[in-house]
């Protein structure tokens, strides 16, 4: 990161969306299901529609500009036809609005006082209807890190999006399983704090969802979208960080992303008057001049039907679109990010050529054709089908004349190693409109005043409720209670005989530590932990061998724990087979044994658990060779 980033004038907004762990969906009585197979599909086109105020929302314009045509995919017992849009929405599931106003409590927020099903629009396909339906269920309130309020902006109840299945720039293909789950969506007051700070913020919304005990877990039921703004500049949402370490990797990208865009900006100012002005003042057709070209990418595209290549003509730009004040911050790159969400493969302009196989002869002919200033202005080409290639020329020239305002305001997506990419502008106003077909829900003060002893329970009491009732210490109570592994510690504790402090060590040290190796410890499923304690509980597994299986299985060396036991070669060994295992290190080492007594012990024993690791306990194979050592010793001496 660079020296010059300046986390005092950024600023960080967080929206947590947590699905809640209802018997049903939103508004029917489906449920949640991994489907493997899907029983039926149908085909929607989706286009967008006016507000109240007879206007159109951008983020929608520009998800039907890119022409997508969407396909669902129904589960058994996962989907009705209230998500295929084809019959009207139930009654709000209770459980779910009973959980939402146990959290705004639990959040000093307050409770408004009728609830009103609104539709925000959305037609990226996440939807059937077109939109997804929303509630604004509490304002104000706070939550409490480190001594210090962090206030709440709004609490939402709201249903949760289609899953995405594939993309191949044509069709879209969404399952519909996950569509209709019920969201909670807390929104933070926008603060200013360095990023590990912010993390420790993020950490303890989740806690707390996690100590009700109402929501559900594993990757994807939480997703994070951050607000973040330097300088006072354009708010750019990010959406989708469900790690906390992607979370700070995301809040440093950007900044220094909107810091380069803010020089840019300030290059702009500086270099050219009027920088606006000269924006695609004159768009011509290139078609002619490249369809002779060796660049392979060129020549990819014209196989396509339909196919044009434009340039834009860009006064007063020269050495502006290649710029770079920080590493991989460009205007050019932003441009390509912005084409391929119209399923175009990127953009050429005049800072980079001649390159990637377009010649100085091509590129000639291309200032002659929009009557360029060479060593002044610039030009960018873009090609593809000519519909698509028409609303990306639109969207370059609007993202230009932005250039000279330093980071626009828009919706970006958060990638894996944390970054993020350009996904589209982000909504208005014009988005939110009434839902008919729901009637509102009156809140009084004696429905919240009959739920105020199910507010969640602050951490010193249930950390307390821990170590007496497992007799933990405080480390360890503190430890699982903060963890994703709560209610599962709970149950291994209550079903078996396993020492406490063992499990807590396992669900919270270990798995912390796979996870910091950069491992997907989301592949270890509740069913799965359960059942390599099961295991132990009933001798079939070792203490030793529990890790070891862990780590064979988010290492993805195996995917269930008979195939990490197979692997691993730890099936079940007798007692005679350890006897005689111990006894071969014995008689392999007599010669060090003579030389160094009851001091050999220490290398006999890494020898002995490089044997039998994972198939018997250290303790025991420690003390059977401590005891073979001690006779064989006292026979030495007589």
């Amino acid at each position: 990161m660079a020296n010059s980033t300046k986390f005092i004038d950024l600023k960080v907004g967080f929206e947590v969306h947590q699905q809640l762990a209802t018997k049903g969906k939103l508004f029917c009585n489906c449920r949640w299901i991994e489907n493997e197979t899907y029983r039926n599909s149908f085909i929607r086109k989706l286009r967008p529609t006016q507000s109240e105020l007879g206007t159109y929302d951008n983020a929608a314009l520009f998800e039907f500009r890119k022409m997508r045509t969407i396909k669902y995919f129904t589960g058994e017992n996962s989907s009705c036809l209230v998500e295929a849009d084809e019959e009207p929405p139930h009654e709000i599931d209770n459980d779910a609005l009973e959980t939402v106003l146990i959290l705004a409590l639990a959040l000093h927020s307050k409770v408004v006082d009728e609830i009103h099903v609104m539709r925000k629009i959305v037609i990226d396909g996440s939807n059937t209807t077109g939109f997804q339906r929303t509630m604004l269920i509490a304002t104000g309130g706070y939550i409490e890190v480190d001594n210090e309020r962090v206030g709440v902006q709004s609490i939402c109840l709201e249903e949760d999006a289609a899953k995405l299945i594939s993309d191949n720039g044509l069709i879209k293909e969404y399952g519909l399983n996950r569509l209709g789950v019920p969201l909670v969506e807390i929104t933070l007051e926008p603060v200013t704090h360095k990023p590990k700070e912010l993390m420790l913020i993020a950490l303890n919304v989740g806690m707390l969802l996690r100590r009700s005990k109402r929501v559900t877990r594993g990757l994807g039921s939480i997703r994070q979208d951050v607000n973040i703004s330097l300088d006072n500049g354009g708010i750019v949402e990010v959406k989708g960080v469900q790690k906390l370490d992607q979370l700070v990797k995301v809040i440093e990208f950007e900044t220094i992303r909107q810091q380069g865009l803010s020089l840019i900006a300030q290059k702009l100012k500086d270099e050219i008057k009027t920088p606006k002005s000269g924006v695609g003042d004159k768009v011509e057709d290139v078609t002619d001049i490249l369809k002779g070209s060796s660049s392979k990418i060129v020549k990819r595209s014209l196989a396509q039907h339909d196919c044009v290549f434009k340039a834009i003509r860009i006064r007063n730009f020269h050495g502006i679109l290649g710029y770079e004040p920080h590493e991989s911050v460009r205007l050019g790159k932003e441009l390509g990010e912005l084409v391929r969400f119209y399923g175009l493969g990127g953009v050429f302009h005049s800072d980079e050529l001649p390159k990637y196989g377009i010649s100085v002869d091509e590129v000639d002919k291309v200032i002659r054709r929009l009557e360029l200033i060479a060593s002044i202005d610039a030009f960018v080409i873009v090609g593809g089908p000519k519909d698509k290639v028409k609303f990306a020329i639109d969207a370059i020239i609007q993202r230009l004349r932005m250039a000279v305002d330093g980071a626009p305001s828009e919706t970006r997506a958060a990638t894996l190693d944390g970054k993020t990419v350009f996904s589209r502008p982000r909504p208005g106003a014009s988005r939110m409109y009434p839902e008919t077909d729901i009637s509102s829900i009156p809140i009084s003060n004696s429905i919240l005043d009959s739920l105020r002893d199910k507010v969640v329970r602050m951490s010193e009491d249930a950390v307390t409720t821990l170590v007496d009732k497992y007799e933990l210490n405080k480390k360890l109570a503190q430890q699982v209670f903060d963890s994703n592994y709560f209610e599962l510690f709970e149950k291994i504790a209550n079903s078996t005989k396993i020492e406490p402090t063992f499990i807590v060590s396992k669900l919270t040290e270990d798995l912390v530590r796979l996870g910091r190796l950069g491992f997907e410890i989301e592949l270890l499923t509740d069913d799965l932990i359960e059942e390599v304690f099961n295991r132990l509980d009933a001798n079939i597994l070792a203490k030793e061998s529990i890790t070891l299986i862990f780590e064979k299985i988010v290492k993805r060396e195996a995917k269930t724990v008979d195939e990490a036991v197979s692997v691993l070669g730890i099936n079940p060994i007798t007692e005679d087979e350890v006897q005689k295992i111990i006894d071969n290190i014995i008689s392999e080492n007599l010669p060090l044994i003579s030389e160094k007594g009851i001091g050999s012990q220490g290398l006999l024993m890494g020898r002995s658990m490089a044997a039998l690791r994972g198939k018997v306990e250290g303790q025991k194979v420690n003390s059977l060779l401590k005891k073979k050592l001690e006779q064989l010793l006292d026979t030495t001496r007589q």
